[in-house]
C-alpha cells in the first residue's frame, strides 16, 4: 500500500502554489492558461450589444468548457470503431481510460474546479440510455416494466445528483465552533449524566473533543474532522474527498445521499447491462455474454450495443469499488482524508487487505458507526447548510 503514497492527491490541507490560485486573473507569472480560461475570459470581456448583461448568460459563461467538444464527439466514435471487430473493441477500450486521462492532465491540470469528469459521466449516461430505447427496445426481448425500471433508475441517479451537489456541509466564518457528530462518544455519555461520574467523563471528553484547530488558508475556526477542500477552497464539515464526478466535495451534509447516488447508479446500470446482454445473446449466461458472443458482430447496430454494455460494464466496476471502499469506511468510522493522512504519516494499520487505512481514533463497532453516519448530518445546524452547487 505504501508505495502507491506517491501517487495520492495533495493533502488538502496543504497551501496552494502561484499557480492554481485565483489572485491573479490572467495568471501573467505563472504558465497555467488554456483555451478554455482565454474563451471564457474572451466571452466576459466582451461588451454587450444591449449594454446589459443576462444573468443566464453570466452563469454559462462562467462554466463554459469547449476543450470538453472533442472529448463529446469522439467518445461515441471510438465506440463505434471498437464495435467493428472484438480484438479492436478491447485495444480500445483498454486504451480509452489513459486517453481520457491524458486528455484532462493536458487541458484541465491547472484548472481548480471542473465540469469535466461530470459532463462525460453525464453524456456517457445518456448516450447508453439512447441506445437502450433506440436499439434495444425495438428487438421486443424487453417489457415494458422492465423499460420503466431502467428509467425509473436513470431519473433517480439524477435526482440524487443534484440533491448531493447541494453542499457538502461548508464551514461558516461565523459559525460557533461545535462538536460534530463524528466522535460520537458525546452522545452516548450524555444519555447517562445521571450519576456525577458520568458527568465529570462527559465534561472531559467534552474538553478534549471540542478543541477546534484554525485552517491557516480560510483563517477560521473548524471543528474536529473538518478539513479545508483546496479545490472549493473552503473548508468542510467531516470532509470525506473531493469527487471529481461530481465536481463537489462529499461532507458532512452529503455524504449519505452520495452514497445512495452510488448505490442507485450501480443497481440500475448492471440491471440495464443484464438486459442489454439478454436480448443480444438469449442462449448464453449473462457472464459469459459479457466475455464471448461473436453472433453480435453480424449486424452493426448489435455490435454497437455489445461494445457499449462492455463500456458501461467498465465504468461501473470503477464506480462499484468506490461504493465498496465507502461502505467499508464507514464500518470503520473513518473518511478517505484521515485514511490519507494515516497513510502518509504511517499512523494507521491496513484491513480488509488494505483496503481501509484505521486510524484506530475514531470507530466504535460497526452498529453505532453505521448509527453515527445515519444521523450526522443532523447535527449541522439549520444556519449552517452547505451551499448549493448545482454546476
Amino acid at each position: 500500500i505504501m508505495q502507491w503514497e506517491k501517487l495520492k492527491p495533495p493533502e488538502p490541507d496543504e497551501p496552494l502554489c502561484c499557480c492554481e490560485c485565483d489572485i491573479y486573473q490572467y495568471r501573467c507569472c505563472c504558465d497555467c492558461e488554456d483555451l478554455d480560461d482565454a474563451f471564457t475570459r474572451w466571452l466576459k470581456d466582451r461588451p454587450s450589444p444591449g449594454g446589459s448583461r443576462s444573468a443566464v448568460l453570466e452563469a454559462m459563461t462562467g462554466h463554459l468548457e469547449i476543450s470538453l467538444i472533442p472529448v463529446l464527439l469522439l467518445l461515441p466514435l471510438l465506440l463505434q470503431l471498437a464495435a467493428l471487430h472484438y480484438l479492436l473493441g478491447i485495444l480500445i477500450l483498454t486504451a480509452l481510460p489513459s486517453l481520457v486521462l491524458w486528455y484532462y492532465y493536458a487541458t484541465h491540470r491547472k484548472k481548480r474546479r471542473t465540469l469535466f469528469f461530470l459532463t462525460l459521466s453525464l453524456y456517457s449516461l445518456f448516450y447508453m440510455y439512447y441506445l437502450f430505447i433506440t436499439e434495444i427496445l425495438p428487438r421486443g426481448d424487453v417489457s415494458p416494466l422492465q423499460v420503466c425500471t431502467v428509467t425509473s433508475g436513470m431519473v433517480l441517479t439524477i435526482v440524487l445528483l443534484i440533491v448531493t451537489k447541494r453542499g457538502p456541509g461548508f464551514v461558516s466564518s461565523t459559525a460557533a465552533p461545535h462538536v460534530s457528530h463524528t466522535r460520537g462518544a458525546d452522545r452516548d455519555c450524555t444519555d447517562s449524566l445521571g450519576t456525577a461520574q458520568a458527568a465529570a467523563s462527559s465534561a472531559a471528553t467534552l474538553v478534549k473533543k471540542s478543541l477546534s484547530t484554525k485552517c491557516p488558508l480560510c483563517k477560521i475556526m473548524r471543528p474536529p474532522r473538518a478539513g479545508h477542500c483546496r479545490t472549493c477552497g473552503r473548508c468542510v464539515y467531516r470532509l470525506d474527498h473531493h469527487c471529481i464526478w461530481i465536481n463537489s466535495c462529499v461532507g458532512q451534509a452529503n455524504h449519505r445521499s452520495f452514497l445512495v447516488t452510488l448505490a442507485v447508479f450501480g443497481l440500475t446500470s448492471v440491471y440495464g447491462i443484464s438486459l442489454v446482454l439478454s436480448s443480444l445473446c438469449p442462449r448464453q449466461h449473462l457472464l459469459t455474454a459479457l466475455f464471448y458472443c461473436p453472433a453480435v458482430y453480424g449486424q452493426p447496430s448489435t455490435a454497437l450495443c455489445f461494445t457499449c454494455a462492455w463500456f458501461s460494464s467498465i465504468v461501473t466496476a470503477g464506480l462499484l469499488y468506490l461504493l465498496v471502499v465507502q461502505l467499508l469506511n464507514i464500518s470503520f468510522n473513518v473518511t478517505e482524508r484521515e485514511s490519507l493522512l494515516a497513510l502518509r504519516n504511517k499512523t494507521g494499520r491496513c484491513r480488509l487487505w488494505g483496503l481501509v487505512i484505521d486510524p484506530g481514533e475514531y470507530s466504535r463497532g460497526f452498529y453505532k458507526n453505521w448509527l453515527e453516519f445515519l444521523t450526522m448530518a443532523d447535527a449541522l445546524a439549520p444556519s449552517q447548510p452547505g451551499l448549493p452547487d448545482l454546476v
